[in-house]
């Protein structure tokens, strides 16, 4: 065992240093970058976050640095730069270290993730280990608490959809599950906006944040109250396709078990129903379900939640990896890659682990032998 989870560690290394690669290799190609959109917000031209020459959207936090090196002659490395001193587009490369070569720059990138040095951002005073965790607990609320709520409403409704196949209970929650995965999340999101929170009927959750003003003042359990109601419509939204797709995936996977000689021969030998189904289908028709527990966490916890972080204006890190590929806030996109990139290899190893306790026979080091 501590060899399989040795080599699995190691593997880790290789995999985030090619997907940094990778992701820097299609960075240098990418139209737009930190200096154009400096540029453009100097000369007034910054159109947006979907601006090409901008390359994002917001407020330069460092614009006085760069307002202070103005110039006045012409520069056509750049689209926009012409009228400035070239001098000043130098200062800007170095200040956002284009001043040395793609291989350089790669290198102590690599360099400085290995001590886990992710820089500042380039357009916000702050580290990018900083501004994660700040928008950390808005994520984690909504991945943590979704993966719960499907897994605690899914397993169970699977398992009893699995033992009544076929019967009306079967028919008319499949036809539930159906209607809600061909739902979108965000569709579902701004529907529930306009039934329950004051869009055109009733007026019941709030539309902002995570928590109300003075929360911190509130008694503990009005506290408790307060954060499950403002979590209340995001969860509904953002668990809808999970809770259908999970329910539907351990129907199946216990009807492939309750098929088998093992569940006849445990019936002969006079088992009652529910020791067959716990005591013998639980634990191979759950090995499916724990296999996409990683993908299921990892997508709710940073990158599922965009939307209706959006929606619910919701800060979190969804929102901020996206703000930060349009800004051309190369720090903050590979400071987050990185991060979410170990988190899901390092959640894979777990998932692999948690496969061998459910199961004692599976042994990888065998199979890898």
């Amino acid at each position: 065992m501590s060899a399989y989870i040795a080599r699995r560690i190691l593997l880790m290394f290789p995999t985030l240093l090619g997907i940094l690669f990778v992701s820097f290799v299609v960075v240098q190609f990418a139209p737009g970058g930190p200096v154009e959109r400096v540029i453009a917000q100097l000369s007034g031209a910054d159109t947006g976050g979907t601006s090409r020459v901008s390359g994002g959207s917001g407020d330069f936090a460092g614009r006085g640095q760069a307002g202070n090196m103005a110039g006045g002659a012409a520069n056509s490395k750049y689209r926009g730069a012409q009228g400035l001193d070239p001098e000043f587009i130098k200062n800007l490369e170095k200040q956002f270290g284009f001043d040395k070569p793609a291989p350089e720059r790669f290198a102590l990138m690599l360099w400085n993730y290995a001590r886990f040095d992710f820089g500042k951002s380039y357009f916000r005073d702050i580290s990018v280990l900083q501004l994660i965790k700040e928008k950390l607990p808005v994520s984690m609320s909504l991945g943590i608490w979704m993966t719960l709520l499907t897994y605690l409403i899914s397993i169970p409704l699977g398992i009893r959809k699995a033992v009544q196949d076929g019967t009306k209970f079967d028919t008319w929650t499949s036809a539930v599950i159906i209607v809600g995965f061909a739902i979108p999340g965000f569709l579902f999101a701004i529907l529930l906006i306009i039934l329950f929170a004051g869009g055109s009927f009733w007026n019941i959750f709030p539309l902002r944040g995570l928590t109300s003003d003075g929360w911190s003042q509130f008694p503990w359990y009005w506290k408790i109250l307060d954060y499950f109601w403002h979590l209340t419509l995001p969860l509904i939204s953002m668990a809808l396709g999970a809770f259908a797709t999970m329910t539907l995936l351990t129907k199946n996977s216990f009807l492939d078990e309750i098929r088998k000689q093992y569940v006849m021969t445990a019936r002969a030998k006079g088992c009652t129903e529910r020791q067959v189904l716990y005591n013998h289908i639980f634990r191979n028709a759950m090995l499916i379900v724990i296999a996409g527990f990683p993908a299921a966490f990892i997508h709710a916890f940073f990158s599922g939640s965009l939307l209706i972080e959006t929606i619910f204006s919701l800060d979190g890190l969804g929102l901020l990896s996206f703000e930060s590929v349009l800004n051309r806030d190369y720090p903050v996109v590979f400071g987050t890659l990185f991060i979410f990139s170990l988190v899901g290899l390092v959640v894979n190893l777990i998932s692999d682990l948690t496969y061998m306790w459910v199961d004692p026979r599976i042994d990888f080091e065998v199979r890898e032998a």
